[in-house]
């Protein structure tokens, strides 16, 4: 199965976003690569969604935020964008108040972590309202932070307005944030794209085996299993779970029982109810640092254990 490139667009309010956009896809059309876009407003009308190429596809989210109101249409959106067209990447521009984490957690849904690959998490910072953002509401800081520190880059923008020594200040506070994002300084959110964009790709058989994505901050890791899990030891395995792994979703079949259960696992707390729904066996993982090797080795262990116990 195909997989297609998705790109997360974060940053506060006025920080460039759709201006970025823009420029990225203008250089995707020269490389003549199939997009599409996903475009987020807080309000009830689209405000930007002009300022996109009228043969791009494109599809709106209004009147909410994609990383919780919204989150289940956002995985019918991108459902549709995967059966209507033949596409290379999807750029999600999400709200000024999104988090990126919840916004990549709702793109890896199930039903859709096999057909997506998360290529990377870009977010926007205006320069000036970064240095100015003690002005700001506490939450609105942590966001801000937030924002930052899972950022696979950083496009440091608006950088015209500020001076060379505020700019390397800055960078500092950005880096010990994030000391792994690549950070950009730029006006304009003027950028060469194949700054942003991961040249080296895995190997599709790799790929197929693993579905791992080793580049990101955040990392993601998709699990499908063949036979049903004995419910103890996937317990047992739950209880080891470092605070690292954020979020853990999907589907799974427990021996000696014929239901399919939906599961979900966030903040260390894991929760499965019957789904009656016949579906693969098969688990999203996500985390900071996910170590893939490890995982689909403990989890292969997992089920030729639980398979042992059967027989």
């Amino acid at each position: 199965m195909r997989s297609v490139e998705i790109y997360i667009l974060a940053g506060f309010l006025g920080a460039g976003k759709t201006t970025l956009l823009q420029n990225i896809m203008k250089e995707e059309q020269v490389n003549n690569r199939k997009v599409a876009v996903i475009m987020n407003e807080m309000g009830q009308v689209s405000i930007d969604s002009d300022a996109i190429p009228e043969n791009v596809p494109i599809k709106e989210l209004l009147n909410g935020c994609i990383c919780c109101t919204l989150s289940d249409k956002l995985e019918v959106q991108l459902s549709e964008l995967f059966n209507q067209f033949e596409l290379d990447a999807i750029y999600i521009e999400t709200t000024g108040v999104a988090h990126p984490v919840e916004v990549l957690d709702t793109c890896l849904s199930p039903f859709l972590a096999e057909r997506v690959r998360i290529q990377s998490i870009i977010t926007l910072l205006d320069a000036a309202c970064w240095m100015d953002r003690h002005k700001l509401k506490i939450t609105l800081r942590k966001l801000i932070t937030e924002q930052v520190k899972h950022a696979d880059t950083i496009v440091l923008n608006k950088i015209d307005r500020i001076s060379d020594g505020s700019q390397r200040i800055i960078e500092n506070e950005l880096y010990m944030i994030n000391p792994t994002a690549k950070i950009i300084p730029t006006k304009f959110a003027n950028i060469n794209w194949n700054t942003i964009q991961f040249v080296e790709r895995k190997g599709q058989d790799e790929h197929e085996k693993t579905h791992a994505i080793d580049h990101l901050h955040i990392k993601t890791y998709v699990h499908t299993f063949s036979y049903p899990i004995n419910e103890k030891l996937f317990d047992a395995f739950l209880r080891t779970m470092p605070e690292s792994i954020y979020r853990i979703k999907g589907y799974i079949r427990f021996s000696g029982k014929p239901e399919t259960f939906l599961f979900q696992y966030a903040y260390g707390m894991p929760f499965h109810t019957k789904s009656g729904l016949e579906v693969n066996n098969i688990l999203v993982f996500i985390g900071d640092g996910l170590d893939h090797y490890n995982l689909q080795k403990i989890l292969s262990n997992l089920e030729e254990n639980s398979m042992f116990l059967e027989h």
